[in-house]
C-alpha cells in the first residue's frame, strides 16, 4: 500500500477508508456489510414490486412508499461500488469527477427521501382529519406533480452545492474517512477558505431536511390535536396505529443524518472508526429497516408480500 504522503496525491485523486484498524481481514469484515445490502435491496425491490403488481395498493399512501423505496434503492446503489470495491479488492482510489457524481445521487436521494417522508406526513393528515375530501385531494395528477417537485427540489438544491466544491484547490491529505464520497468530508481536505461552501451546505440542509423536519413535526401536532378531540378512544388507537409505521420511518431517516451531522462538526477527535460506523449506519440503516417496519407494520403490504411468496411456492 502506498504511503499518504502530499507530494504523490494527484488534485484529481481521493482516497476512500474501509474499517480503520482490520485492513488486513476486510474480506471478512464485509460479510455484515454485504448482508446488509442485500436485505436492503431485495426488501426495497420487494415493496415496488408489490405496489406496482397489486391494484389494491394503488393509492396516495402506497404511492408515496414506493417512491421511498425507490429512494431508498438509489442511495444503496449509488455506494455499492464503492464500498465493494474496498472490501474485496483494496481499490481505494476513486476521481474528483466520480466523487462528485457519487455524492450528488447520495445527496440527492437524501434531499429527496426526506421530501418522500414530508409528503406521508401530509397523507396522513389529510386520512385522519379530512378523510371525506382524501381522494379529491390527493389525486392522480396531484401525485404526479408532487414527484415532480420532490426530484426538482432534490436537484436544484445540490446542484449549485457541488458546483462550489469544484472551484476548491486539495492540498492536504487525499484519505477520506468514509467508503464513500460525503460533501463535509471532502470538504474538509481542502487548503482554501471554504465559509461560502459552508454556509451554502447548512442552509441547504436547514431549507430542506430541517424544514421537512419541523412541517413534519406540525403535522403530528395537528394529527394528535384532531384525534384527541374528535375520536373514540378506539378510533384513536387506529388513528394512531395507522401512524407508527411513517413515524418509524421518520425517526430512522433523522437520527442517523443528526448523527453523522454532530460527529462531523463537533467530532474533529473521535476516533476514525467512530466516523466509519456513523456513516455507514447513516447511508444503511434506512434501507434496510424500512421494508421491515412497513412489512410488519402495514397489513396491506404485510400481505400483498405473503401472496407474491405463497404463489411462487405454489
Amino acid at each position: 500500500m502506498p504511503s499518504f504522503n502530499q507530494s504523490i496525491f494527484h488534485p484529481a485523486v481521493f482516497f476512500l477508508t474501509g474499517i480503520p484498524g482490520l485492513e488486513t481481514p476486510q474480506i471478512w469484515t464485509s460479510i455484515p456489510f454485504c448482508c446488509l445490502y442485500v436485505i436492503a435491496i431485495s426488501g426495497n425491490g420487494m415493496i415496488l414490486f408489490v405496489i406496482i403488481t397489486e391494484s389494491s395498493l394503488h393509492e396516495p399512501m402506497y404511492y408515496f412508499l414506493s417512491m421511498l423505496s425507490f429512494m431508498d434503492l438509489g442511495l444503496c446503489l449509488s455506494t455499492l461500488t464503492t464500498m465493494l470495491g474496498i472490501f474485496w479488492f483494496n481499490t481505494r482510489e476513486i476521481g474528483f469527477d466520480a466523487c462528485i457524481g457519487q455524492m450528488f445521487f447520495i445527496h440527492g436521494f437524501t434531499f429527496m427521501q426526506s421530501s418522500v417522508l414530508l409528503a406521508m406526513a401530509f397523507d396522513r393528515f389529510i386520512n385522519i382529519c379530512n378523510p371525506l375530501r382524501y381522494a379529491t385531494i390527493l389525486t392522480n395528477s396531484r401525485i404526479i406533480k408532487v414527484v415532480f417537485a420532490i426530484v426538482l427540489r432534490g436537484t436544484t438544491a445540490l446542484v449549485p452545492l457541488l458546483l462550489l466544491l469544484k472551484r476548491l484547490s486539495f492540498c492536504h491529505s487525499h484519505v477520506l474517512h468514509h467508503s464513500y464520497c460525503f460533501h463535509p468530508d471532502v470538504m474538509k481536505l481542502s487548503c482554501t477558505d471554504t465559509w461560502i461552501n459552508s454556509a451554502f451546505g447548512l442552509a441547504t440542509v436547514i431549507s430542506t431536511a430541517g424544514l421537512d423536519s419541523v412541517l413534519i413535526l406540525l403535522s403530528y401536532v395537528l394529527i394528535i390535536h384532531s384525534v384527541l378531540c374528535t375520536a373514540s378512544p378506539e378510533e384513536r388507537k387506529k388513528a394512531f396505529g395507522t401512524c407508527v409505521s411513517h413515524i418509524s420511518a421518520v425517526a430512522i431517516f433523522y437520527i442517523p443524518m443528526i448523527g453523522l451531522s454532530l460527529v462531523h462538526r463537533f467530532g474533529k477527535h473521535a476516533p476514525p472508526l467512530v466516523h466509519m460506523l456513523i456513516a455507514n449506519f447513516y447511508l444503511l440503516i434506512p434501507p434496510v429497516m424500512n421494508p421491515i417496519i412497513y412489512s410488519v407494520k402495514t397489513k396491506q403490504i404485510r400481505k400483498a408480500v405473503l401472496k407474491v411468496f405463497l404463489s411462487k411456492l405454489i
